[in-house]
């Protein structure tokens, strides 16, 4: 047996309230990506603006690196803190947080000011650190709050329609790019210097709208049964908030409640307890979302260098109008995410509650490792003689990545360990992917790195002579990555069916967890 409230929650029908959750939570993940994603067509802007005169109007190496990597380094320290955050004060007070933090550095970002490029710069990277760190704060907040407001039987739909927010992030991103480029002329008019320099800070800005229009609804959603039950152990007023939920009266028993009040604390996150019951589940969760990042964010962040390197764009040096290549750019981006990313994300939400997260995480590792070693194994062939057929493939990369690991790896740390600790986990899981995210994305920036500076980062032509690896070697690197990713999927146990207590029961399979079970059962608690 259960306590009444989450046995409710266990079991309730799909309503209205659930479909808010999601909206609620998914906008967060939609700015999230908007943030995160729209940096690629713009990197190459601010390179003609602010470099025009040397460096053949690209941004230095270490320029770029420090423009794409610092949200990346504030996501994973705001996945640690406001994770841990989430446990010690409640998901829905940290909630609003994030989101504040959200706007004021997209805000900030746009207007990234200074007397010199060297401090524009600096501005930016500073005002996208913060927004990182809001944006990593997100990620365990709202795996924790979906998954203890679903009910058993749709939990994984739920949670893998408010991480696929994140592909219409994506697009969205794409689309103001284009947009915004588009109004600023793409023709064969070069805009003004100062007209180029708005492009880029009104995409940037832009990213604060619907963080804004969320913040209300987000200090409207109550705080979770599960938390207010068995962390903050007032069963009472966990009754009595679900009851306005779900529209229904639910009154806790008094020995279920003096139970609740009366359970002593059990171990911590640093003890061997927790290795003990938990420890190879974390050790699941950290290593399959490092190795889904490492291949996911070098693909999604770098993309503008491959698009040129197969022929969908031109050498960023043969653009004359960088506001068009601003529009050519996204435009690639908002094709293959339409292609691969989105249509993932759909499969996942529709197969997740029927066949399962391992089978799917282990499908899309698999997948994602066949395509990446025929594309680096092959890459000659595919760049001079089957464009069409490189950018199809790499579509289906994006497939597996988002029907597969890369939704999973969101899903499944939500589910598996106790409420007490659910949010840092989530957050150290989060953070564990977005150091692979930066290794991936810093690694082959610098790696790629050509003695020829009039070339791309990624200069594998025939006529380049790289000082590093180049990009089939990359793309390699990637597929290695996801083989590894494949193999440490084996330390997860399946989640789907069960409630969060009975998961959380599951993994533990010690005579103190049977006892524990046993008291549990004792008081009407699972």
């Amino acid at each position: 047996m259960a306590l009444k409230v989450l046995s409710a929650l266990d079991r309730a029908t799909t309503q209205l309230y659930h479909f808010s959750a999601i909206l609620i939570s998914g906008m967060g993940f939609f700015t999230d990506a908007y943030d995160l994603f729209c940096i690629p067509p713009v990197s190459n802007l601010l390179g003609k603006i602010y470099y025009k005169k040397d460096n053949h109007g690209m941004l230095p190496i270490q320029v770029k690196a420090l423009v794409n990597g610092t949200a990346l380094f504030g996501a994973l320290a705001g996945q640690l803190f406001f994770g841990w955050l989430g446990d010690r004060m409640g998901r829905k007070k940290v909630y609003g947080i994030t989101l504040k933090l959200m706007v004021m550095s997209s805000i900030a970002s746009g207007f990234s000011l200074g007397c010199s490029r060297k401090s524009v710069l600096t501005c930016l990277c500073f005002s996208r650190f913060w927004l990182g760190f809001g944006i990593g704060g997100d990620y365990p907040l709202s795996a924790t709050i979906m998954s203890e407001y679903a009910n058993t039987k749709s939990r994984g739909a739920f949670m893998a329609a408010v991480f696929s927010m994140q592909g219409l992030g994506i697009i969205a991103g794409s689309i103001v790019a284009i947009i915004v480029s588009k109004c600023f002329g793409t023709g064969y008019a070069i805009p003004s210097e100062k007209q180029q320099d708005m492009v880029w800070r009104i995409i940037l800005m832009f990213g604060a709208v619907p963080a804004g229009l969320t913040y209300y609804w987000r200090m409207k959603i109550h705080e979770t049964a599960r938390y207010t039950a068995l962390v903050a152990k007032n069963a009472r007023k966990a009754a009595a908030d679900m009851s306005k939920v779900l529209h229904v009266d639910i009154e806790e028993d008094e020995d279920s409640v003096l139970s609740i009040e009366s359970l002593e604390e059990q171990f911590g996150l640093f003890s061997l307890d927790f290795v003990k019951h938990h420890g190879l589940q974390l050790l699941g969760t950290t290593s399959t979302w490092f190795f889904v990042d490492v291949a996911f964010y070098s693909s999604s962040l770098l993309q503008v260098d491959l698009y040129r390197n197969t022929g969908l764009l031109q050498k960023s040096s043969e653009y004359k109008n960088p506001v068009h290549e601003v529009f050519l750019s996204a435009r690639a981006q908002a094709l293959v995410a339409l292609w691969g990313t989105l249509p993932g994300y759909v499969f996942t939400i529709f197969l997740v509650d029927r066949i399962g997260r391992r089978i799917i995480q282990l499908v899309g590792f698999f997948f994602m490792s066949a395509f990446l070693f025929a594309l680096a194994f092959a890459y000659k062939h595919w760049v001079n003689e089957s464009k069409g057929g490189f950018i199809a493939i790499y579509s289906l990369i994006f497939f597996f990545t988002n029907f597969g690991p890369n939704t999973t790896t969101f899903i499944v740390p939500a589910e598996l360990f106790p409420a007490r600790l659910r949010s840092t986990c989530h957050g150290i899981s989060a953070a564990a992917g977005k150091a692979g995210a930066i290794i991936g994305v810093l690694g082959f920036l610098y790696a790629s790195e050509t003695n020829d500076k009039n070339q791309d980062p990624f200069g594998v032509g025939e006529n380049d002579h790289p000082r590093g690896i180049g990009q089939g070697d990359a793309l390699i690197i990637l597929a290695v990555a996801s083989c590894l990713g494949f193999l440490c999927s084996f330390l997860i146990p399946e989640t789907m069916g069960r409630s969060l207590e009975e998961n959380e029961v599951q993994v533990s399979r010690s005579t103190d967890e049977v006892e524990l079970q046993a008291d549990f059962d004792k008081h009407n608690l699972i």
